[in-house]
């Protein structure tokens, strides 16, 4: 399983690309996959081949508004393990005993 955070931006629309976020975050949404959206960017956990065709898929839509598009993306790859999108912070949570600001 992979968790992958991406953020993706169509460039020279303007400052605000929240209207451009959201039909990526319509097609995250669509596509099945575990995801949390944050202020930077959205990580998606599953299959490699699953998460990077979203990701391209995501690359895709930008670029019908855009001749250049920007992809900020960093993967983590574990084999056999899933559910880490909560996991990895709950896991910090048990070290600190005690809840962090989600």
């Amino acid at each position: 399983m992979v968790l992958l955070e991406m953020s993706i931006v169509p460039m020279g629309v303007g400052e605000s690309v929240s209207q451009y976020v959201a039909e990526c975050v319509d097609l995250v949404d669509k596509s099945g996959l575990d995801y949390e959206v944050h202020s930077m960017g959205t990580i998606v956990e599953g299959e490699l081949a699953d998460v990077l065709a979203l990701m391209r898929a995501c690359i895709e839509k930008m670029a019908e508004h855009s001749d250049r598009v920007t992809c900020a993306a960093k993967l983590d790859y574990r084999r056999g393990k899933s559910g880490r999108l909560l996991a990895k912070v709950d896991s910090v949570e048990q070290k600190l005993g005690r809840a962090i600001k989600r």
